[in-house]
């Protein structure tokens, strides 16, 4: 069993999509951070950055105690040696599937990240940092649209946690200011994910925890998740 902390974000989702794929049992436990559920100190424990997601394995492989794990990249790859899924065997694959796990755990999640704070959250417009961003964002689609140009996947043919850690980050395109039909691989992978039952499973969850998902974030929320410093990881 898996104890998840969630709420649906992107990197929320990318847990959600593993765990659905893989068909592991699993527990969501809600971690609102609209709310500042990301600061109690239990949570911390888990999850020192205090950002969710984070998972605690009560059965790990070692039949030894439990394992806790935050960062949605080390989640992944964690999950994927756990039930040999979802990340190649051989040693070429394996690194095709990592380097792009890591692609977009240090350039897409982070610049589309910016990309949604300035142009959707920030109580000032601030038209340097929006165009900034939005136009990192599409060189980052225009990356991936060419790697796609010759594959089914992100690593090659198969279906792989490089790719359930993109997807989550490509699905707001339209509030990041893109047009999917500009980039026509992506737009064919990122249709060819959003119909696997899987996806649609992990999706449904986001609802059934929030529900209000999909509408606009308060400005108490907006308060509770930007700007916060040191002190609030010391309660």
């Amino acid at each position: 069993m898996i104890d998840l902390y969630y709420w649906p974000t992107p990197n929320g989702h990318k847990v959600t999509m593993f765990l659905e794929e893989a068909g592991l049992p699993y527990t969501i436990h809600p971690v609102d951070i609209g709310k500042g559920a990301q600061f109690e100190p239990s949570f911390l424990k888990i999850a020192p950055n205090n950002r969710m997601p984070a998972i605690v394995d009560q059965a790990p492989a070692d039949g030894g105690q439990p394992v806790s794990l935050f960062e949605s990249g080390a989640i992944l790859l964690y999950l994927a040696e756990k039930t040999g899924r979802f990340l190649p065997a051989d040693l070429r694959g394996r690194a095709e599937t990592l380097q792009w796990l890591f692609w977009q755990m240090g350039g897409l999640g982070p610049m589309l990240g910016q990309n949604h704070h300035f142009s959707q959250y920030a109580p000032e417009k601030i038209p340097y940092a929006i165009d900034r961003y939005v136009k990192e964002t599409n060189r980052l689609y225009g990356v991936l649209d060419r790697r796609l140009a010759d594959r089914a996947f992100v690593a090659g043919a198969d279906y792989t946690i490089a790719d359930m850690a993109a997807y989550p980050w490509i699905v707001p395109w339209e509030k990041q200011g893109q047009r999917l039909d500009d980039h026509p691989n992506l737009k064919r992978w990122f249709e060819a994910i959003a119909e696997r039952s899987a996806t649609k499973a992990a999706y449904a969850r986001a609802a059934e925890v929030n529900p209000n998902y999909g509408r606009p974030m308060s400005e108490d929320a907006k308060r509770v998740m930007f700007g916060q410093t040191a002190t609030n990881t010391k309660r």
